[in-house]
């Protein structure tokens, strides 16, 4: 067993469930599992038997961001950040024990993003137990908290969290993701809208005497769902296609011989580069008033989800896709904390082992010769820097 493997088995056997999903419990699993901090901790320990400098910044009550540095020998001219998340969706318990078969590991956090944690960490101390430091590079590793809810841990980093504090400062950010080891330049966006629409309740024996608000919303759901979304498929981006949209949630009325006052759908917006969500949101108020339907639109994200476009021509972009054997930029349709970072003033890409399809499933696996290439490819890109 790796290095690499070793610290992915243990930190699958170390659950850290966002805490935004304790009410989701299948099996009555205990509250043990929800948080970062016990593997911000474990890493810790880790990174401090490497010689890397490490510290906890702050971010949530009892939610720190872990963060390890490595020094240069001499004046740091250059940061480069290596920021995967620490923290998974939920799962029954058995995911929690990790399995390994045919190649491949399996268990919550597998890929997303407990592998990248692994191989970016494992980089990072076999760098700083060889002779073979940069000279003037900074390297630091933060174990990022809340990815998967409101993205705590960029934002404060970032120096748009809760409490103010100054925003930190590197030449370039490689996130940790599932990308299949390619390097992504460029991520869409995420807005959720809820809608509204308001009748008039009526005995549904004489429904003639009520205004019927899910009928109403019958109607914005078939626009939204044919004419908008067929707007948007001609709106395209050379990496990431065209923007989209989803009803994903339709709550109204009470019961069948009621008819129903209110009616509420939720919507799932992928925004590409250029796109503001304000923007979005008057369009399609926009359009719906051109239409006749009248309804109430507000903006249900915690915190702004924005895409990302990163310059592949930045030299230390340029560079490390050099190192991955990849000649053209890549785009995916997730949003990550590459976002957050590149808003706050970090050159960001996104880079990690596995496949993003496998996450979030209740068989979630990556491939360990993936991961191992995965650390390879970073630590030899470490190993270029000045």
């Amino acid at each position: 067993m790796t290095r690499t493997e070793k610290l992915l088995t243990e930190l699958i056997a170390l659950p850290s469930v966002n805490p935004a999903f304790a009410g989701q419990d299948a099996d009555g699993h205990g509250g043990h599992k929800y948080g970062e901090r016990n593997v911000a901790e474990f890493l810790a320990a880790i990174a401090s038997r490497a010689g890397l400098e490490i510290e906890f910044q702050p971010v949530l009550p009892g939610r720190p961001n872990f963060i390890a540095r490595l020094l240069p020998r001499g004046k740091i001219r250059r940061t480069v950040l290596l920021a995967p998340h620490l923290d998974t969706v939920n799962a029954a318990s058995p995911q929690f024990t990790p399995r390994r078969k045919n190649g491949r590991l399996y268990g919550r956090g597998a890929c997303d993003t407990k592998g990248s944690v692994a191989a970016m960490l494992t980089a990072l101390c076999e760098l700083a137990q060889t002779k073979s430091r940069p000279t003037e590079t900074e390297i630091v590793f933060a174990g990022l908290i809340d990815e998967e809810q409101a993205q705590a841990g960029s934002r404060a980093l970032a120096g748009k969290g809760r409490k103010k504090t100054a925003p930190f400062k590197a030449d370039l950010a490689i996130v940790g993701e599932p990308t299949r080891l390619q390097v992504i330049t460029a991520h869409k966006g995420s807005l959720w809208l809820e809608i509204e629409t308001h009748g008039v309740a009526a005995h549904g024996a004489t429904p003639q005497f009520g205004k019927n608000a899910v009928h109403k919303m019958a109607h914005i759901v078939e626009y939204l769902q044919t004419d908008y979304a067929a707007r948007l498929r001609r709106r395209k981006h050379k990496l990431l296609g065209h923007a989209t949209i989803n009803v994903g949630v339709i709550c109204g009325g009470v019961q069948p011989n009621i008819v129903p006052d209110h009616c509420i759908i939720s919507i799932d917006r992928r925004t590409l580069p250029g796109e503001t969500d304000a923007g979005v949101i008057r369009e399609i108020k926009q359009l719906l008033r051109s239409r006749d339907l009248p309804a109430a639109i507000s903006d249900k994200k915690l915190a702004p989800a924005l895409p990302l476009e990163t310059n592949p021509n930045l030299p230390l972009v340029r560079q490390f896709m050099r190192m991955a054997g990849q000649s053209k930029p890549v785009g995916v349709h997730f949003f990550c904390d590459a976002a957050i970072l590149s808003a706050g003033g970090i050159p960001s890409v996104v880079f990690g082992p596995g496949n993003v399809a496998q996450a979030h499933t209740a068989d979630e696996w990556i491939s360990l010769a993936e991961l191992e290439r995965g650390k390879d490819l970073l630590l030899k890109f470490l190993r270029s820097l000045p």
